[in-house]
């Protein structure tokens, strides 16, 4: 269920914010909506796995917390991020 070595240097290579790039909160907010949307995939094939459940929830909210952080530290990051991703509306 996680995500392989290809895919999240795909993903930190496009949402990076310089070349070394691989923890800034949107390389991080990216690898996790990767990785909800897999989850949830999976629990919609798979309505009785609570352990599963509770990492999504878990998942979710550190999500929740980057993107809190970022709002507050730099709001046009936050925007880029949001509208890049579709998180909300």
């Amino acid at each position: 269920m996680s995500l392989k070595k290809a895919e999240k240097t795909a993903i930190m290579g496009q949402y990076q914010t310089h070349t070394k790039d691989t923890g800034s909160p949107e390389v991080q907010v990216a690898l996790l909506t990767t990785r909800i949307n897999q989850l949830v995939e999976h629990l919609k094939a798979h309505k009785h796995d609570n352990h599963s459940r509770r990492g999504l929830l878990k998942m979710v909210g550190e999500r929740r917390r980057h993107l809190k952080y970022l709002s507050e530290k730099d709001a046009t990051r936050y925007k880029k991020i949001i509208e890049q991703l579709g998180l909300r509306k």
